[in-house]
């Protein structure tokens, strides 16, 4: 890894523009001009014409729950929510998942995969306590110097229906999650006002900004979005709360479906996907219009919940351009930028992009066009974090345990 404070990134193309030179200084960019000459203290990198992209971003995922590198595991859940919860937890305790070694591996892989930020949704219950925050929580002190982590604390087994679970959320936060968390209002506790009073509370007793899974579909899911609009506007919680999955804006009826997306818009809530493929989708055309940021996530990768999943960020959006029929090159590019710049919006990052002043968490990737490195998502060349090179080739510089 190095460690110098002054790096110069030869021939290199931000995000695929013409041929230039980036001067990296105490971890930000400092200047991008061509033919620059190298100050004596820079150590150089030859960019061979490689494009330049801001770190991507991972912005939904579940680090404490992944199977990777404990060898294949055939999936055995049925196909009931809370059938995959119930199998999840019995498995977890049978197979010993344990928290930090699984998000650490997960996290690195992503990192490989030149993913520099992550939000991670973590487990709180009452058979896990904080078992599965307390092992994040640890990777990312291992990782601080070259991932920006948040933590959602997330009732995954509900909030209210399991007693005792509110208690531990309250403690996550106070212990140092970054985000509250929430989950199917009705179908989960059946007590919508119940369940969205607490998160809400928790969020404005700890100053935390939530994001919410919304699986509820059609209807059912638009009457939750509903309330939690309602309570955006009353907590003035506005630019401050994301609806990961949201498929009930996938909905056939389209003008409904619009309707809430302009309700979004004005509450500047967020939404998450992960272009699930099986199940209606937020359309990124509608929420581009109308003016709603969409950032996007793996979601579990290689876990009790499903087989699939890599971590490589470029690759879901290639899944993000195939499930929203994006072809022409401008289409793609905006689908990558779900997965950077609209990711870095949602996690709050400060100093992101590829302008003078921004904190040089860079990837590069040899492709000619960005379309084509969204399409081909070939193996990350360099990554760097705040100027450091923290990955070369498609592998974190740290081994995985």
């Amino acid at each position: 890894m190095m460690t110098t404070e002054c790096v110069l990134l030869r021939d290199v193309r931000p995000w695929g523009a013409e041929l230039t030179d980036i001067l990296i200084r105490d971890g930000h960019i400092a200047a991008i001009s061509p033919g620059q000459i190298a100050p004596a203290e820079a150590d150089m990198i030859d960019g061979a014409g490689a494009i330049v992209l801001p770190g991507l971003v991972e912005a939904h995922t579940h680090l404490d729950k992944t199977l990777w590198g404990m060898g294949w595991r055939p999936y055995q859940a049925g196909p009931a929510l809370g059938d995959k919860i119930d199998t999840e937890r019995r498995l977890r305790a049978e197979w010993d998942v344990d928290p930090h070694r699984q998000s650490l591996r997960q996290a690195l892989l992503s990192l490989g995969h030149g993913s520099t930020a992550i939000r991670s949704h973590v487990d709180i219950d009452t058979d896990w306590g904080l078992a599965g925050f307390e092992g994040v929580a640890q990777t990312r002190a291992d990782l601080a110097d070259q991932i920006d982590m948040q933590i959602v604390a997330f009732p995954q087994s509900g909030l209210l229906k399991r007693p005792g679970t509110l208690d531990l959320m309250q403690e996550a936060l106070t212990q140092g999650a970054d985000v509250v968390g929430g989950l199917d209002p009705c179908s989960m506790d059946r007590d919508p006002k119940g369940h969205l009073d607490a998160v809400f509370g928790l969020a404005e007793r700890h100053a935390k900004p939530i994001d919410i899974h919304l699986h509820e579909p059609d209807e059912l899911g638009a009457f939750s979005m509903e309330l939690i609009l309602e309570r955006v506007r009353a907590h003035g919680m506005q630019g401050q709360v994301t609806i990961s999955h949201a498929f009930c804006l996938g909905m056939p009826d389209r003008d409904r479906a619009r309707a809430l997306i302009a309700a979004l818009a004005e509450a500047r809530i967020h939404i998450a996907t992960v272009a699930t493929p099986y199940r209606p989708v937020p359309s990124a055309g509608d929420l581009r219009a109308a003016g709603v940021t969409l950032c996007a996530g793996s979601d579990g990768i290689r876990d009790c919940w499903g087989p699939y999943g890599n971590g490589d960020m470029l690759e879901r959006a290639m899944h993000l351009g195939l499930r929203n029929n994006l072809r022409r090159d401008e289409d793609v590019e905006h689908a990558l930028r779900c997965c950077t710049y609209a990711g870095a919006e949602v996690m709050a990052l400060a100093d992101y992009g590829l302008k003078i002043g921004c904190r040089a968490d860079l990837v590069l990737v040899d492709a000619e066009t960005v379309a084509h490195a969204v399409v081909s998502y070939p193996p990350r060349k360099l990554v760097l974090k705040a100027g450091r090179v923290v990955a070369r080739d498609g592998r974190a510089g740290m081994a995985a345990p």
